[in-house]
């Protein structure tokens, strides 16, 4: 049946994250859901295609936008204010440890410095690669790099934190928990789809999180949210989170250059390593909850630093409030910084 024969390699797709998912969650890994879902299409890929509904992470962005939003509220609003240069610092403590990555990397992998400078600088995939491709540097090894880094993060920091670092406290950034309403839940669906999509025609990174996201914080800020969202969308999202990362993972992405790799997991872990301190540093100098500061350096994507603070309970707000500030550092002034440090003859 020639409709079947295009959805197997959905249906199998699915089934391995889906199983991978489910295993993990037995184990009690940290982030089962989404970590699980990665390495079950990831093992898939090595062997034979894969295929994700384009819609997957979008529409996973969406479902954590609202979720993530739905934490801030008008007193949590007043602590991140009060926390706001001591998140501005963190930003940029986050891109100067990717500057001290850049050498690492570079000779590693044996690329030019503008690549290294890309590849090393933890910003959004999309974020980085759209920035080499306007400054010149080369896209695959940006995308390699870039990828390679999230994945570790993924796979390092929740289980670290899991293991070692305080969690659940921060009073301070923490919402009080809503019921679910399901007519208020089909509101706040077909709302922050509608948000995401206005906001797409910005052309502003992370649409498909920011704009519901928003929305969802303004409800919560002004106390009329009709809903919360169930534990189950959120691991529902997870799962379709993980899936894109793992479908990168094919035989021949991984492989195109082993010495590439070496560098990209080198510097990845030279840079968690660098930030680990630097938050640590930071968390005794602010006074902010040590694990949130952690998950705010992390030089991970902010939906896998959200989902991880959603899924341990660690000041959600904070978190996402460190990550989005240095995104749009990340946006406004890393391509300026490049031609600063190129004409200064940077290598």
């Amino acid at each position: 049946m020639p409709g079947l024969s295009r959805l197997l390699p959905f249906l199998l797709t699915l089934a391995a994250a889906l199983a991978g998912g489910a295993l993990c969650h037995a184990l009690r890994v940290p982030l089962a859901w989404m970590i699980g879902a990665m390495l079950g299409t990831a093992m898939l890929a090595w062997r034979r295609p894969v295929a994700v509904h384009p819609a997957g992470r979008p529409g996973a962005l969406i479902l954590l936008g609202l979720a993530f939003g739905q934490t801030f509220s008008g007193p949590v609003l007043a602590a991140l204010l009060e926390a706001l240069p001591s998140i501005v610092a963190a930003g940029l403590l986050s891109i100067a440890a990717g500057l001290a990555a850049v050498p690492i990397f570079t000779r590693l992998a044996g690329t030019d410095a503008r690549s290294g400078y890309f590849s090393a600088v933890p910003g959004g995939v999309i974020v980085m690669v759209v920035l080499a491709q306007r400054a010149g540097a080369s896209v695959p090894t940006v995308t390699l790099a870039q990828t390679l880094r999230v994945v570790i993060v993924v796979l390092l920091v929740p289980a670290a934190l899991t293991a070692f670092a305080p969690h659940g406290d921060g009073a301070d950034f923490l919402a009080p928990r809503l019921a679910v309403a399901p007519a208020g839940l089909a509101a706040m669906l077909a709302l922050g789809t509608l948000a995401a999509f206005a906001l797409r025609r910005t052309g502003i990174a992370n649409p498909w999180m920011i704009g519901p996201c928003a929305l969802s914080l303004l409800a919560a800020a002004l106390g009329v949210l009709p809903s919360a969202i169930p534990s189950a969308l959120v691991d529902a999202a997870q799962v379709a989170m993980g899936m894109a990362l793992g479908q990168r993972l094919t035989r021949e992405f991984l492989l195109r250059s082993r010495r590439l790799l070496l560098a990209s997991a080198l510097s990845a872990l030279f840079l968690v390593g660098l930030c680990l301190v630097l938050a640590l540093l930071l968390a005794w100098a602010s006074g902010l909850p040590p694990a949130a500061v952690l998950l705010g350096l992390a030089p991970g994507g902010m939906p896998e630093m959200g989902v991880t603070a959603k899924a341990l309970e660690v000041a959600v707000p904070l978190v996402l409030a460190f990550h989005l500030t240095r995104t749009l550092m990340c946006n406004f002034l890393l391509g300026p910084l490049w031609g600063v440090l190129s004409r200064l003859g940077w290598r």
